[in-house]
């Protein structure tokens, strides 16, 4: 039975993808930080037929994704897919470790976890990263500003630079590690909760958990895409992604800048 990690999977269209890969009949090891949650969704899981475990996990604390990790590699020798999905909308503030939101969750702790997890992700494992046509509205990377807690008029600007990040971490790792399938997945206008009311008038044409999570879902199970890597995904097909998103230089700096940071909690 094939084992796949799923991040943020008690809500939204995490929740949607952990449901559904269960499913399909492949056991699902869902990171989140709500013990209640993760119960709560076992039941639901279990109750349908499907097999699933559970390990607490903070995006927002290297120091957690590091104990996660460990936990992980300790019950599992191979993990067959690990689906980034967790994510913080237009927040303010910090991770505990003193980056800024977006950045800290949404790229650097999957970053972390997906390095952690390296020795269990064997030739042929794939690695799902949720990004967002959110990251063509990004200028960049601010390296410098990543460090600083996010401010409350940068919300869906850092939150843009953070999708790209997303996007340019899955390209490099394709590139680094040729034995791993990866896929950056666009899934769609997704009203999730993570952003504030004043988006919400803009989500009225948003699309269901369920129906965000198909393209997921497809690139981590889906035999067709096996000989693919490196790829930004939406509706179930390639498509380019922001020339930013290939820059070669600032991959090559992400990926650096990545594994500086997180070294200390290894």
């Amino acid at each position: 039975m094939e084992k796949v990690v799923v991040t943020g999977p008690t809500a939204g269209i995490g929740r949607a993808a952990a449901i559904a890969i269960a499913a399909s009949g492949r056991h699902v090891i869902a990171a989140g930080r709500s013990r209640e949650k993760l119960e709560a969704l076992m039941r639901e899981i279990d109750a349908a037929g499907g097999s699933a475990e559970w390990v607490q996990m903070d995006l927002a604390s290297l120091r957690s994704v590091t104990g996660a990790a460990t936990e992980i590699l300790d019950r599992h020798g191979r993990i067959d897919v690990l689906v980034n999905n967790a994510g913080v909308g237009a927040s303010t503030g910090a991770t505990r470790d003193g980056f800024q939101i977006q950045f800290g969750v949404n790229h650097l702790g999957h970053f972390h976890l997906t390095e952690l997890l390296a020795p269990a992700l064997g030739p042929g494992a794939r690695v799902v990263q949720l990004s967002s046509e959110m990251h063509r509205g990004a200028k960049g990377i601010g390296f410098a500003r990543v460090r600083r807690p996010t401010r409350p008029w940068e919300g869906l600007s850092a939150y843009a630079a953070s999708k790209l990040a997303n996007l340019v971490f899955a390209r490099e790792l394709a590139r680094r590690r040729p034995g791993i399938r990866t896929y950056a997945v666009h899934p769609g206008l997704v009203d999730t909760g993570i952003f504030p009311r004043v988006v919400r008038p803009f989500l009225r044409n948003a699309v269901t958990p369920e129906e965000g999570a198909d393209t997921v879902v497809f690139c981590a199970t889906d035999p067709g895409v096996a000989d693919s890597t490196g790829g930004y995904w939406a509706k179930r097909k390639e498509r380019d992604p922001d020339d930013l998103a290939r820059d070669e230089r600032l991959a090559e700096e992400l990926w650096a800048r990545s594994e500086e940071w997180c070294r200390p909690f290894h």
